[in-house]
């Protein structure tokens, strides 16, 4: 007996998209929260027009996939922080 499955509607693809880039934001090294974030527009844009139900499937079990391992990383990455680098400071010292 096979069962089938609904395709994720648009508003959970966009709530995922929005939750993986929110996680992604809370990487404290700036070259992982950048990659992260990149790659994550780079991919949903890459994937937009997929319509078989199916492969929209297999892309969302992969998106939630992979937010569980950026929470992951987040987690830890907060537990070996390094200090920020020089293009993050927002507060510039002009003399």
């Amino acid at each position: 007996m096979s069962l089938k499955m609904a395709a994720p509607s648009r508003a959970q693809v966009l709530s995922l998209y929005r939750a993986l880039l929110r996680e992604s934001a809370g990487f404290s090294a700036y070259s992982y929260r950048t990659y992260a974030i990149r790659r994550i527009r780079d991919a949903f844009r890459e994937n937009k027009t997929v319509s078989d139900v199916l492969e929209v499937q297999k892309l969302v079990k992969q998106a939630k996939e992979n937010l569980t391992m950026i929470k992951r990383q987040v987690s830890i990455g907060h537990l070996y922080a390094a200090e920020k680098l020089i293009i993050e400071n927002k507060e510039r010292n002009v003399s």
